[in-house]
């Protein structure tokens, strides 16, 4: 099941739907994700000291997340609480997907290759990779 703007849907839920975010926003979805509800003024907070934006940049973020309906929000008196309208494992999963298909044509091979070879494996984390693809492989 998957969270979407306040309902929970089957995992059928077409990853289309998901509106795209920026880096900038992604930020900000970020510290959504790591402790909600906050008020305008917690993610300001949060964010400071990781970006040289404005509070006033960061409530027009806000503000763009919530007419993309990546957020939703509440009232508790004349401050609004906002919240991620959508799983960040969602969101993780469709830039995944999307950066397969962008980068390397829906083709997961040539992207493993690319990375196992660019990378700086110790013998556990091949290990672990080579225990991964056997279980990927068995039926």
């Amino acid at each position: 099941m998957l969270y979407i703007n306040g309902r929970w849907h089957s995992t059928e839920w077409r990853m289309e739907r998901l509106p795209r975010i920026s880096d900038a926003e992604w930020l900000v979805m970020q510290v959504l994700w790591s402790a909600s509800p906050l008020t305008a003024d917690d993610v300001i907070e949060a964010l400071q000291g990781k970006v040289t934006w404005s509070p006033r940049t960061i409530r027009t973020l806000i503000n763009r997340l919530l007419r993309k309906h990546a957020v939703t929000y509440e009232t508790e008196g004349r401050k609004y609480r906002y919240r991620p309208a959508v799983d960040r494992e969602c969101y993780v999963s469709q830039e995944r997907r999307s950066f397969v298909q962008r980068v390397y044509g829906g083709t997961v091979t040539p992207m493993l290759a690319a990375f196992i070879e660019e990378a700086q494996l110790s013998p556990e984390d091949i290990e672990e990779l080579k225990r991964m693809l056997d279980e990927k492989g068995s039926p």
